[in-house]
């Protein structure tokens, strides 16, 4: 991190509220003082951003629910916070200039952080907490948290700043924590689909992340930490409007079971997740933008963290900007730093993805007029028997990606109970009206399920896919492993056979008005089919150097008025080039 970075995230609280009004165009009025408003002066607080202002803010929000509800107004200045329990029936507002301030969690081997303080502790889960991680599981060690609650929000133009968050596993694991799925031989299900591996008694040695900007490494299991800036858990009418937020956590907004749902207007510029919307139903996701350079910034999921499954449905994301390519910090304030190329592992997720978390599947979905820049491309995942059906995605424009423009991958990780956790299906999935310019050539676009268990009835038309190119024969002649239990992401295969489309165990295919394009010559085709049953291609444009279609085990293929290929009609196709 060069040394403007460190000095942004280093701000004195006044120059941190400069910050604050940074993504709204016309800030609302602070309301003034009714019976309807709770100033949390009224209750003590200082806004000095030296004291701690936990008990004067819950004080506030509990006399706002006493009163039957109210608003909370956090006025100009720097309230410092540990766990701030939101009440049903309670308006949160973050004026302009007000930063909410995440107090700094215990230290490894500490058992009080910030002031003598703590976040509250993560509530216990049941023997469905290997399902998904650590994160996913608890709700209550986060700066706000609320659970059971209705006909609430938080807005105003103000920021919440998780500086004393944890993003995740820090150096080693406290004692009595269970092993983490996917970790060493010990952890993860057994072939009896229970937990396997007993709590430890000694630290676990898991390889800490590396440092993400200069804060210190919390330990997101050790008690007293706090891991999330803002978690929901079975909620219903709640809004989030306006508002900015740094540094959120492992999640910037983790909304579990949380039905008629607005997020609108926010930035998050973040070093995890930006906002993880999960078994929720009812949901607008709009105006946002987003910079999560080490994981994902707008992800709907479908977990068992409820202990049953339950669909993530009836949702709109929509005019949002999604990035993984800035420093943190650059896009709140301004500078939109990128990060250095050879900055040690940094993925730029920075995407949209429905998964991995995928049991209750994901249906009835809508993503449209979104800006993708710098990160990877759009995903949809069911590995853990999610039923994904009935999306649509439109008008959609991406540069600079390090992915294919779509990772669609229907497989069987099985994350899940064993007797009622089996592979799920993905099928009337809608993309049209795609542009991708400039993107890393080593994955293309994929569409995978496995044997036996097709993506069904996709359409895609009018899509623009441009990369870098360079493929070589080589690459062409690759034959991807199947990878069926593995964890879905576009690098699972290895390098692809094609610049354009891999398409393998698809049935009922249309594509239509689909060109490919690279920016210097690239030995290999533009679309890969295998376990093809019913495609039609039509007004297909590629490069003409190489084959356009390299063909295995296709079924009843169609394509017309194509330069990419003749008008050919084929029953059957094995082993072929066109």
């Amino acid at each position: 991190m060069n040394s403007a970075r460190r000095d942004l995230l280093k701000l004195s609280p006044l120059a941190l509220a400069a910050l604050a009004p940074a993504t709204s165009f016309a800030a609302p009025r602070t309301p003034t003082n009714s019976p309807l408003f709770f100033d949390i002066r009224t209750f003590g607080a200082t806004g000095s951003g030296k004291s701690l202002d936990t008990p004067a803010v819950n004080a506030a929000i509990e006399a706002a629910a006493a009163a039957g509800g109210g608003t909370v107004v956090f006025p100009a200045g720097t309230w410092l916070c540990f766990s701030i329990r939101l009440k049903s029936n309670v308006a949160l507002f973050l004026s302009q200039g007000a930063i909410l301030l995440a107090a700094e969690s215990p230290k490894p081997g500490e058992t009080t952080g910030q002031l003598g303080g703590t976040y509250d502790p993560a509530e216990p889960q049941g023997d469905f907490e290997p399902f998904q991680d650590y994160g996913h599981n608890h709700w209550h060690n986060s700066l706000i948290w609320g659970e059971n609650i209705h006909n609430v929000s938080i807005s105003g133009p103000g920021l919440i700043y998780g500086k004393g968050l944890s993003y995740g596993a820090g150096p080693g694991r406290p004692p009595g924590t269970m092993p983490r799925p996917g970790f060493g031989p010990e952890s993860g299900l057994g072939p009896d689909g229970k937990p396997r591996g007993q709590l430890s008694a000694q630290p676990v040695n898991q390889a800490p992340r590396p440092p993400r900007g200069d804060y210190p490494m919390y330990q997101a299991e050790q008690p007293g930490v706090g891991n999330k800036a803002i978690a929901l858990k079975n909620c219903r009418n709640v809004q989030f409007r306006d508002f900015s937020l740094l540094k959120g956590g492992h999640f910037g907004l983790l909304l579990t079971g949380v039905d008629n749902l607005v997020i609108d207007n926010l930035t998050i510029d973040t070093d995890r997740d930006g906002m993880d919307i999960d078994c929720c139903k009812n949901v607008v996701v709009s105006n946002c933008s987003v910079n999560a350079p080490w994981d994902d910034a707008i992800c709907p999921k479908s977990s068992f963290a409820l202990g049953f499954n339950k669909p993530t449905e009836n949702m709109t994301i929509t005019n949002c900007i999604v990035t993984g390519w800035y420093q943190l910090g650059s896009v709140l304030d301004g500078t939109f730093k990128k990060i250095p190329a050879d900055a040690p592992r940094v993925t730029r997720n920075g995407r949209i993805k429905c998964g991995t978390e995928s049991n209750g599947g994901f249906r009835n979905i809508t993503i449209s007029n979104c800006v993708f820049e710098g990160c990877y491309g759009l995903a949809l995942e069911s590995d853990d028997g999610a039923l994904c059906e009935d999306i649509a995605i439109t008008n959609i424009t991406m540069r600079d990606c390090v992915s294919g423009s779509l990772f669609f991958r229907l497989g069987n990780r099985l994350r899940g109970p064993k007797d009622s956790t089996k592979v799920g299906t993905m099928r009337r999935i809608l993309v049209s009206n795609v542009t991708s310019y400039n993107t890393l050539p080593k994955f293309c676009n994929i569409l995978s399920g496995i044997p036996g268990y097709p993506i069904e009835d996709v359409k895609i038309a009018n899509v623009y896919a441009h990369s870098l190119g360079g493929g070589t024969s080589e690459d062409a002649a690759l034959v991807p492993p199947e990878a069926a239990d593995k964890y879905p992401d576009p690098g699972m295969f290895g390098p692809m056979p094609t610049q354009g489309f891999f398409l393998r165990h698809m049935k009922n295919l249309e594509m239509s008005h689909i060109e490919i394009a690279s920016a210097t010559p690239d030995a290999r085709p533009s679309f890969y089919l295998d376990d093809v049953t019913r495609a039609d291609f039509l007004a297909i444009t590629a490069p003409t150097a190489t084959p356009a279609f390299a063909l295995h085990n296709v079924t009843d293929l169609r394509i017309h008025l194509s330069r990419a290929a003749k008008d050919t009609i084929l029953p059957t196709a094995n082993n072929q080039t066109l």
